[in-house]
């Protein structure tokens, strides 16, 4: 009998033991399932804010060539809209291909693209940002950083006839357009 209870003892001992040990090694896994998971959501948040760092960066960039718009660059800028477009968002020439309220072409999409990559900025417009007024005023204001344009005239005249536009006798008459719109 003292065998017998002696076996009990022992085998209750080892049952707590085991239950003991299996207890210990459940509660080793679940914390080690919480630090993967606050690993992954950490990991989750670092992605998300190298995202938004990278993001930053190319709007910092971008401001290095943008030209910071003056008082007078307002009014060119609402002139300009207003003869191109009507100061429409939704304006579309079928014959140039022109769109949006400063009736930007494909070939000034292009030629944004190509200052930006020169650059090394990542930022690309498609031709549908034309129809986005942000977008265009961001294209416009790289335009005119990049060429360095730095008088209504000049703004005018290269924004209708190109980089050269402002030695191109046939952008006066635009000139003289977007002039009287800054005056009324």
């Amino acid at each position: 009998m003292r065998v017998i209870l002696w076996m009990l003892i022992f085998t209750g001992l080892v049952g707590g033991i085991l239950g003991l040990k299996n207890s210990i090694d459940q509660d080793k896994l679940s914390k080690e399932l919480k630090t993967q998971n606050t690993i992954d959501s950490l990991q989750y948040h670092i992605d998300s804010l190298q995202y938004v760092n990278d993001s930053l960066v190319e709007q910092y960039q971008l401001f290095d060539i943008i030209i910071e718009p003056v008082n007078y660059m307002i009014d060119v800028i609402d002139a300009i809209m207003e003869v191109e477009s009507s100061n429409n968002d939704s304006a579309y020439n079928a014959y140039e291909d022109a769109v949006g309220c400063l009736q930007i072409r494909k070939c000034m999409v292009d030629d944004i693209n190509r200052i930006l990559k020169r650059k090394d900025i990542t930022i690309r417009y498609t031709y549908n940002d034309r129809w986005v007024r942000q977008k265009s005023l961001e294209m416009f204001y790289i335009y005119c950083g990049y060429y360095k344009l730095n008088t209504a005239q000049q703004i005018a005249r290269c924004w209708n006839g190109g980089p050269r536009g402002i030695n191109n006798p046939a952008t006066v008459g635009y000139w003289e357009k977007v002039k009287d719109k800054i005056n009324s």
